[in-house]
């Protein structure tokens, strides 16, 4: 089994910062992109930031003012996030594409999401 486990989300006033953490474990071999996701009520869900072994991408909404991050020793994923607007206020998902072992295909798993609301 393989879990991906988000934590620190929350509430925060506009202008404010807070920052999302995201580990792997489980029965895995080897982990290829990591990222972050969101979704907003009635919205479809978009990606946030993405990264690989050697590039980080993110959406343009949130470039300059988000950072993501991986400490691959510990399958983990962070996502600094500053400068928060109201339009920030979502679920964010955690994503990760991995191989359980050797032989299998690599295949996606996610998080269970964690609320980030931005309010005065």
């Amino acid at each position: 089994q393989v879990q991906l486990v988000e934590s620190g989300g929350g509430l925060v006033q506009p202008g404010g910062s807070l920052r999302l953490s995201c580990a792997a474990s489980g029965s895995i071999f080897s982990i290829g992109a990591m990222g972050w996701y969101r979704q907003a009520p009635g919205k479809q869900r978009e990606l946030v930031a993405t990264t690989s072994h050697y590039t980080t991408d993110y959406a343009d909404s949130v470039k300059g003012r988000f950072t993501a991050s991986r400490d691959n020793a510990k399958n983990t994923i962070y996502l600094q996030m500053s400068s928060l607007k109201p339009e920030d206020t979502a679920v964010y998902y955690c994503h990760a594409s991995l191989w359980r072992t050797e032989l299998d295909p690599i295949d996606d798993y996610w998080g269970q999401g964690t609320q980030v609301t931005v309010s005065s």
